[in-house]
């Protein structure tokens, strides 16, 4: 059997495909605001003839769309990364004399800083477009063309950027949602909906067509993935928005959410209803649960402890654990509670992340990424190939941490530009632009493509095949101020492309190489060490107010690092081997093990961010026993970052029995132990495994 494998994975490629093309709440809208942006950023292009049309639209493609301020925000770091790589090239070619060997190595110092902020800080697009832009700018010197016009060719970009910029901002302005937390809660809502009416189903031993149906509607939604939901969430951070009725820790349960979708639609699509009464029992406990979630109640979250089941079955089995993560989360005692705890102001989350910039791994991957685009860029320029410029610009956009995402990533680029380049690009090219004679025809066109490689490119699993169909649509499509007459710029272009690929699959997956479970494992170490963190941080003796913002800064790490791994493992079945099956089944228990660990951080913020709640800090047991889970969290991090085999601990001796019977701090120290025991059971497993 697959496992707790979603339902997508055991589709063809087709279908998965098809089924990531199918609409979402909120796609066509998104879709339609970027197809406008393009349009009229084209239109004023070709109007005023500013050259560089191509990056100037892609980078419609970058600009974030959770919310206006967002793409505000976005936009003007997008054209500070622009105007400082400019300033840089300007500065490197007059203070060298233009020596070309300064030029290269200026390319590999350049990119070096653009990877360390890829994975070092907050805003990972700023880092790659900084790095594409300066590669672009310092190549103008490569010519021999005049001095005057290189200048002038760099000042040209920054006004096509900035033009760009400026129309997707305005039309996100005009255009953009501003109803996020309903539609968020209205998107966690419909989810339990489709899972209580499946299960509903099962436990009244309802009739296949039925059933077929439920799981039908529920797989739809669960293709639908996570993106969404985060996308709604970020625009609620992002505008510190009211968060309404949306619970404690709403981004780590989106993820939790998701998995729940997967497993639910993969239990629906390949099982079958069954007379036996513990097997209708459980999917009506499943569905009464997912129930109290739909209307907003307090659901019994130790529904599964004692009642082991008499017999098994896996995929059941992974429903029960996904909604038990969920359910063991806090919920808080109050409305105020909830609001505070439910999002992280965006305010409150620094730009560096704390310890990155001295992890080896972050490191490793900036000199990787500074590798390729050297070679990329000596080797293009040696041979004096300008068309196949195309090289570095996949090294900047294409280049991941882990050897699996970095394949799918350059397989996605390699078929978004075929269809964007060869098919869209050279059937424009030969067919379409010989017969036009006005900009209104010509607009359509590119409207149309601009349309396709939106609605692509807003699907949770194939969205960077859309933005590739458009870049290198644009690439052929906007060689000049006319319609293009040549058919070897896409020919080049793709040329490039695969040299890319080459150099690319040598450095990463030859010479450095990274499995993406490896990378999970660490991803999950870093949010164990963020939970001993916490734990400190609440028995520190700093002021109150720094240590809700420290707190608040390791909710927001864990968040993420959470949504990453449910990222991550998506990519794990691109990894080649024997062994890869035993990938897949790592990376969906590093899944559940940190979605456990998310349980127990939040429930430490839920109790403790009160004043009201100073026993609790001040209670020495208590203190000893956090500072002793601490202690083992950290050891759990090691052992499952090394794969080093760490025996169960005895618990009991955490915390004192006359604390664990008292009618004040007994609910807090029993929850605390019982979310450690879950935590401590998988990961001692991860530990033992792959």
């Amino acid at each position: 059997m697959y496992g707790n494998v979603p339902s997508w994975r055991l589709t063809t490629w087709a279908e998965r495909f098809w089924q990531d093309l199918q609409p979402t709440p909120g796609r066509l809208n998104t879709t339609l605001r970027m197809t406008l942006a393009a349009v009229l950023s084209m239109v004023l292009l070709l109007v005023w003839q500013v050259p560089f049309a191509a990056l100037a639209l892609y980078s419609i493609f970058i600009i974030g769309r959770e919310s206006p301020s967002v793409s505000l925000r976005t936009g003007i770091g997008l054209l500070v990364a622009v105007a400082v790589a400019i300033a840089i090239e300007l500065g490197v070619v007059i203070f060298t004399d233009n020596d070309p060997m300064a030029r290269v190595v200026s390319v590999a110092v350049i990119t070096f800083v653009a990877g360390m902020i890829v994975v070092t800080t907050s805003v990972p697009a700023l880092g790659s477009g900084w790095g594409l832009i300066y590669c672009t700018v310092i190549s103008f010197w490569e010519n021999h063309a005049p001095a005057d016009r290189s200048v002038k060719n760099s000042l040209w970009l920054l006004a096509a950027f900035s033009l760009a910029i400026c129309c997707a901002i305005a039309v996100e302005y005009v255009f953009g949602s501003r109803s996020a937390a309903k539609q968020l809660e209205n998107e966690f809502r419909v989810r339990y909906q489709a899972i209580e009416e499946m299960f509903s189903l099962f436990a009244r031993n309802g009739n296949a067509q039925q059933l077929g149906e439920a799981a039908r509607r529920l797989s739809h939604l669960a293709a639908a993935g996570q993106a969404g939901m985060l996308s709604l969430y970020n625009q609620i951070v992002d505008r510190n928005l009211d968060t309404g009725t949306l619970p404690i820790g709403t981004r780590v349960r989106i993820t939790m959410l998701a998995e729940l979708m997967d497993d639910s639609a993969a239990f629906g699509l390949q099982s079958e209803a069954l007379a036996d009464p513990e097997f209708r029992d459980r999917c009506a406990r499943i569905a009464e649960q997912c129930r109290r979630l739909v209307n907003g109640g307090i659901p019994q979250p130790e529904w599964r402890v004692g009642s082991k089941p008499q017999t098994t079955h896996r995929l059941l089995d992974q429903v029960e654990a996904g909604l038990h993560s969920i359910l063991v989360m806090p919920v808080g005692s109050s409305v105020e509670e909830r609001r505070e705890l439910a999002v992280v102001p965006s305010a409150d989350v620094p730009l560096l992340i704390p310890g990155a910039i001295s992890k080896k791994e972050n490191i490793v991957f900036a000199l990787k990424i500074s590798l390729c685009a050297t070679i990329c860029y000596i080797l293009y320029h040696a041979i004096d190939w300008p068309g196949v410029s195309t090289s570095v610009i996949t090294v900047m956009v294409a280049g991941l941490t882990t050897t699996a995402a970095l394949k799918q990533r350059l397989a996605f680029r390699l078929v978004g530009a075929s269809i964007g380049g060869l098919i869209l690009g050279l059937g424009a090219t030969a067919f379409l632009f010989p017969l036009m004679d006005s900009i209104t025809s010509f607009v359509m066109v590119v409207g149309s493509v601009a349309f396709l490689a939106s609605w692509i490119s807003g699907g949770p699993r194939f969205n960077y095949v859309g933005i590739q169909i458009a870049f290198a649509f644009y690439l052929v499509a906007f060689e000049g101020f006319s319609a293009p007459t040549e058919l070897a710029p896409a020919r080049d272009r793709l040329i490039g492309i695969l040299f890319a690929l080459v150099v690319m699959w040598f450095v990463f997956d030859q010479i450095w190489p990274v499995r993406t479970v490896t990378s999970m494992r660490r991803v999950l170490a870093s949010v164990l060490r963020s939970g001993a963190t916490l734990f400190l941080i609440i028995d520190s003796a700093k002021q109150r107010d720094q240590v809700q913002r420290e707190m608040d800064g390791v909710r927001d790490r864990v968040g993420k690092n959470i949504s990453a791994l449910r990222t991550m493992s998506e990519t794990v079945e691109y990894e080649f081997g024997d062994d890869r099956e035993q990938h897949v089944h790592s990376s969906e228990l590093i899944l559940r093990i940190s979605v456990t660990a998310a349980a127990l951080i939040w429930n430490q913020v839920a109790v403790l961010h009160g004043e009201q709640e100073s026993a609790f800090l001040a209670e020495p047991g208590l203190v000893e026993m956090r500072r002793r889970l601490a202690d083992h969290l950290n050891r759990l991090a090691e052992a499952v970052e090394q794969k080093i085999s760490l025996p169960a601990e005895q618990l009991e001796a955490f915390v004192s029995q006359h604390l664990l019977e008292s009618g004040h701090f007994g609910e807090y120290a029993r929850n605390t132990i019982a979310r450690y025991e879950d935590l401590q059971a998988l990961a001692i497993t991860l530990a033992r495994g792959v």
